[in-house]
């Protein structure tokens, strides 16, 4: 990423920002933890069984992303489903079977299944 110096950078890399985030409108995102919590508990596999049944099931508007870790120990694996146009729905305590459940029905209906873990922080977006 270039320095940003000057108020104008600043801006620019806001236009940027926006625009990236605008072209991934209609994507769904998917955020898997791949913590060391997470990973221990399995999170490897499902992220596998997730892409494998998102292509089984012909969803091409999946974007799946690695993340550190996202603070719910407790509920480990976690993934984070952002559908276009929703707030992220967080997912705790899956396997392979609910990973696949899980793109077969909240992907591809929006049906929530499985454990919901709530989030109880605020994102902040430039």
């Amino acid at each position: 990423m270039a320095k940003i110096s000057s108020i104008a950078d600043l801006k620019k890399f806001q236009e940027d920002f926006k625009a990236k985030q605008a072209a991934k409108s209609d994507k769904i995102i998917v955020n898997v933890s791949l913590a060391t919590c997470s990973i221990a508990s399995g999170g490897k596999s499902v992220m596998a069984a997730m892409q494998d049944e998102a292509a089984k099931l012909g969803i091409s508007n999946v974007e799946f992303m690695k993340s550190g870790c996202m603070t719910f120990c407790h509920s480990e694996p976690t993934v984070v489903v952002t559908l276009p146009g929703k707030e992220p729905v967080c997912f705790g305590k899956l396997d392979e079977t609910g990973a696949r459940e899980l793109v077969q029905k909240y992907l591809k209906n929006g049906e929530a299944v499985g454990t919901v873990v709530p989030v109880n922080y605020v994102r902040v977006e430039l």
